[in-house]
This record gives structure tokens, sequence and C-alpha cells, in this order.
């Protein structure tokens, strides 16, 4: 692609809407919101998992966007940044700590400096693999 800029990780800016996401932004974002509903209780979610099991369309921000624009049945407290902090707390129209209240009452555990253990909280979907059938999620 002659012409094309880049972005840090080689993707073509030409192939993400905005540079932030590839496609429809609705039906990108519909499969955002299919994918967070799936989450259990007590489990989350990062914003960059959530990319990269869409093949990267989205961007990890664009996820952020999509969670702050979801539909009320979505559980968007279940999606944390890669540090498993909150990122909601720096948003005028969410409380301060609500975030963190809802993980609390699904019995997710934060740290002194107010975090999750992500590794321990992660969930990740079954995914089918061409080699080794499906996988089941990781984590507890």
């Amino acid at each position: 692609m002659t012409g094309t800029k880049r972005t840090r990780k080689g993707i073509p800016r030409s192939s993400r809407v905005h540079g932030e996401i590839q496609g429809r932004p609705r039906s990108v974002f519909d499969a955002v919101y299919a994918l967070v509903r799936a989450i259990p209780r007590g489990r989350v979610m990062t914003y960059g998992q959530i990319s990269v099991l869409l093949g990267s369309r989205i961007s990890p921000a664009a996820v952020g966007w999509a969670m702050h624009a979801c539909p009320e049945d979505v559980p968007w407290h279940r999606v944390v940044n890669a540090s498993g902090g909150c990122s909601t707390d720096r948003l005028p129209d969410i409380p301060v700590g609500m975030q963190r209240a809802l993980l609390e009452a699904e019995g997710v555990e934060f740290r002194l400096g107010g975090t999750i253990d992500v590794e321990r909280y992660r969930w990740s979907p079954e995914v089918a693999t061409p080699d080794r059938g499906r996988r089941g999620p990781r984590g507890r």
C-alpha cells in the first residue's frame, strides 16, 4: 500500500474508520456488546483483549467509547484497563468508585493500589481453533 500511513503496530491507518474502527461503527459496537454481555459475574476483560478478539477491527480506545455509549443491558463495569484499573473514574458522568463498587459486589477483590489482578479475574470466551478444537475459559 504505497502512500498509506501505518500505525505503530503496522496496521494500515486506512483500514480503520478514523483510525479506530474498521467497518461500520454500529456493527462493530454490536460485536463489542455481544462479547461483553457474555462476561460472567465476577470476571473481567480488558479493552485491548476485546480489540484483539474482534480482529483489531476496533482499537482499545474505541472499545472504551462503545462501553460509554452501551445499552443498559451491557455489563460495562466488567471491562477494565490493561493494568486492572477502572478507567471510568475519570468520566464526569459516572460517579467515582461506581465501577469498583459494582465489581466488588460480584466478588472481585481490589489490591491496595486500586487495581485488580487481571490474570486472576480475566475471562476468555471459548474459541474454536483449527488444530485443537474448542478450549475453555481461562482463570478460576
